[in-house]
């Protein structure tokens, strides 16, 4: 059996797109090997296939990726496989020259337009080597996937490769039985925002999204998952006393998660138009949401807000700040019928975003390896 190693820098837990590509290859034929890292909160696993988390000394900035690419490069120097697959920038070196050394087989996935991320353009000397590293490899790969067609565009205008377009669109899943609000800690009665994800950081509109309660007495807002703007949170909602209405929750697995995203009344995706990865981004909890067949209230980015208005599936707004988002917020409060109409809308959409032919799409990827 030929055997695929599966490269991510996270610990492995939310991170549902890796989980398919895993899935993908296992059913391709594939022996699979999920690396990542370890850390002090990670949740425990449970894979059909075989999963390593590296335990490093350094957890962040460069020492950290200096480590973890140097741990992975020795892994792959020495271990069996077919197969890596790069998921995102900080991934591909190791990957690159290990691939190379062996003379195996490497296909890199781009989850976002990692140059363009605001902790990289606000920190330029920072960013110029993460350029370096993309343009000495970029025009090297042969196999490329990314998240959607902006980025795909942007990486062609940029390195002149065609890349594969493989959303984020969850495959159809039994979620399980919903618990009741109360099981769940969650009062009775109170309209319920949720924003979601593991990449809660900077510019993602978290912040703005808590300044909005203040506005909404009677809303309550739950925050789960994680990212770097999580400390930021904690305190603002200590400062401004909001506690009643705001609720960070962290990581869990991901049913877990979908229990308190299915009792939401509405989901809220706010990246602002930044940066070129923010403007192009197309996260998962889009679709998270509409699998809960809850309503959206999303910024207006091209691929974000493409789809909202496509299926009128929830609310647009022109810009991120806290008195528009409560603006809105009451104004489907005040609306249960088009609310309502939302919410059937975005039924349909998850019926209609289809996971299974982007597992198509990636799974053709692999096949054209021969």
């Amino acid at each position: 059996m030929p055997r695929a190693i599966v490269a991510v820098t996270n610990d492995l837990s939310t991170d549902n797109r890796v989980h398919r590509t895993c899935m993908v290859l296992r059913e391709l034929g594939y022996e699979v090997l999920l690396v990542g890292r370890h850390l002090p909160g990670s949740l425990p696993l449970d894979r059909p296939y075989a999963t390593k988390r590296m335990r490093l000394i350094f957890r962040k900035g460069p020492l950290f990726y200096a480590e973890y690419n140097k741990r992975l490069f020795l892994l792959l120097l020495f271990a069996r496989f077919k197969l890596v697959v790069a998921n995102d920038l900080d991934t591909l070196l190791a990957c690159h020259l290990a691939a190379k050394v062996r003379q195996k087989q490497l296909v890199y996935d781009s989850h976002e337009f990692f140059t363009e991320v605001p902790e990289l353009v606000e920190r330029p000397r920072v960013r110029r080597i993460w350029l370096a590293i993309e343009r000495w490899i970029f025009p090297k790969l042969k196999h490329i996937i990314t998240v959607n067609d902006s980025i795909a565009r942007a990486y062609q205008e940029r390195y002149g490769k065609e890349l594969a377009v493989v959303r984020n669109i969850p495959l159809p899943r039994e979620l399980g039985p919903l618990p009741s609000r109360q099981e769940l800690g969650l009062p009775e009665g109170r309209f319920l925002l949720i924003l979601q994800g593991s990449g809660i950081n900077v510019q993602r509109g978290g912040e703005e999204a808590v300044l909005a309660m203040k506005e909404l007495p009677d809303a309550l807002l739950l925050i789960i998952g994680g990212g770097d703007a999580w400390p930021v949170l904690e305190r603002m909602v200590e400062e401004h006393d909001l506690a009643d209405r705001v609720r960070l929750i962290g990581r869990m697995p991901y049913e877990r998660m979908m229990q308190y995203t299915r009792h939401a009344d509405l989901g809220l995706s706010l990246d602002k138009d930044t940066n070129l990865n923010y403007r192009f981004s197309l996260p998962n909890k889009l679709f998270d949401y509409f699998r809960a067949s809850i309503p959206v209230l999303v910024s207006d980015l091209p691929e974000v807000a493409g789809i909202v208005r496509k299926y009128e599936a929830g609310v647009v707004i022109d810009r991120v700040g806290p008195d528009v988002i409560a603006q809105a917020v009451k104004a489907l409060q005040a609306d249960p019928a088009g609310r309502e109409a939302l919410r059937r809308n975005a039924i349909f959409a998850a019926a209609s975003l289809d996971g299974t032919r982007e597992q198509d799409a990636l799974k053709a990827v692999f096949q054209r390896l021969g």
